[in-house]
C-alpha cells in the first residue's frame, strides 16, 4: 500500500477496530483481524502500536477526542448558556446517529474491560476521558455565555455523562430520535437551571479538571 505517516496508520487501524469490534464483538478483534481490515500488515500494526491493549486506549482517546472537539465547535459567543447545552447536546446525538459503531464498540469495551483483570484500569479510564471532555464544555459555555455555575462543574459534567448514557443506550435499542430529543431538551433545560449570571467585572474561573481534556492526536482527523 503507499507509504502515508503514523498519523494516519494510527487512525486507519483504529478504524478497523471500530469495525471488526462492531460487527463481531471484542473477543474477535485480534491484532490479526484489525490489520486485516485496515488492509495492513502486522508489521504496520507494530509500529505504531506496542499492543492491543495499547490501540484499545488509544480507541477511546479518538472516539471520546472527536466528540468532545465536535461539542466544543458548536459553542458560539454570545448564546444563551441554555442554547448552547441544547447545542452541544444535539451535536453528540447527531454523532451517535450518523456513527452509531462508535458508541456501541465504547460499549461493548467497557463491558469486556470489566471482565477483564488486566484492562481493569481502562473503564475508569474512559468514563474520567468524559468527565474532563464535558466539564471542558461546560467551562467554555460559560465563558461564553457570561454565567458560572451554581455546583461544582464536576459533578454538573458527571450529571451530563449519566444522561448522555442513557439517552445513548435508549437510541440504540429504538432509534426514536423524538424520544432521545425530548430528553435531550429536558436535560437542557435542568442543567441550565445550575447557572446564573456572572456578575459585572468577574469571571468564570474552571475547575481543575475542566483546563484540560483527553485529546488524540488524531482525533481531528476522524470526521473531516
Amino acid at each position: 500500500m503507499p507509504r502515508i505517516s503514523s498519523a494516519e496508520r494510527r487512525s486507519a487501524l483504529i478504524e478497523a477496530a471500530v469495525r471488526v469490534i462492531s460487527r463481531d464483538g471484542i473477543q474477535a478483534a485480534t491484532t490479526r483481524a484489525i490489520v486485516a481490515e485496515a488492509n495492513m500488515s502486522l508489521a504496520s500494526f507494530h509500529y505504531v502500536f506496542r499492543s492491543r491493549d495499547e490501540m484499545m486506549r488509544e480507541l477511546i482517546a479518538f472516539v471520546v477526542g472527536a466528540e468532545a472537539d465536535a461539542a466544543l465547535r458548536s459553542i458560539g459567543t454570545g448564546r444563551d448558556i441554555r442554547t448552547a447545552l441544547r447545542e452541544a447536546l444535539q451535536t453528540y446525538f447527531d454523532l451517535l446517529t450518523s456513527a452509531p459503531r462508535h458508541e456501541q464498540v465504547m460499549f461493548e469495551l467497557l463491558h469486556y474491560s470489566l471482565r477483564t483483570p488486566e484492562l481493569e484500569d481502562l473503564p475508569r479510564q474512559q468514563y474520567a476521558s468524559y468527565h474532563s471532555a464535558v466539564a471542558a464544555l461546560l467551562t467554555t459555555g460559560a465563558e461564553h455565555g457570561g454565567v458560572r455555575w451554581t455546583r461544582p462543574v464536576d459533578d454538573i459534567a458527571r450529571m451530563i455523562v449519566t444522561i448522555t448514557d442513557g439517552v445513548t443506550l435508549a437510541w440504540l435499542a429504538d432509534h426514536d430520535d423524538a424520544a432521545a430529543n425530548r430528553v435531550l431538551d429536558f436535560a437542557a433545560d435542568a442543567i441550565a437551571a445550575y447557572s446564573e449570571p456572572l456578575p459585572a467585572g468577574d469571571s468564570v474561573v474552571p475547575s481543575p479538571s475542566a483546563l484540560t481534556r483527553p485529546r488524540s492526536n488524531d482525533a481531528k482527523e476522524m470526521h473531516r
